[in-house]
């Protein structure tokens, strides 16, 4: 029976750290990266278009002026909606992508970030 003593376990634990370490610093860098990433959404055949970050901020909404009907506020909501959603899961896409590069090693599951 193996006491203790040894090096072992505490070897492989080692290990694990540093691996947990530099996955920690990678996963950083990989959020800095995805701030600066841009993603498009739209609906309406591109007549309301939504900016987001590759970390999901929302940056920007662009209306075209032919859809705005007074008449009709709730059809334009829905479109703004719609490019929002569009946007946000493109980002969100990218977003898993980035950090299955970095968590891959570790066997974690999908959309776990």
């Amino acid at each position: 029976m193996r006491g203790f003593g040894g090096m072992g376990g505490l070897g492989n634990m080692a290990d694990v750290m540093k691996k947990a370490q530099k996955a920690m610093a990678e996963m950083q860098k990989v959020e800095g990266e995805l701030a600066q990433i841009k993603v498009e959404g739209s609906a309406g055949g591109g007549m309301v278009k939504a900016e987001v970050t590759g970390a999901g901020t929302l940056e920007a909404v662009q209306i075209d002026p032919q859809v705005v009907d007074p008449e009709d506020v709730e059809m334009l909501q829905d479109l703004v909606i719609t490019a929002v959603r569009d946007a946000m899961e493109k980002a969100a896409k990218v977003k898993e992508e980035k950090l299955r590069n970095v968590t891959g090693g570790f066997g974690l599951p999908p959309g776990i970030f």
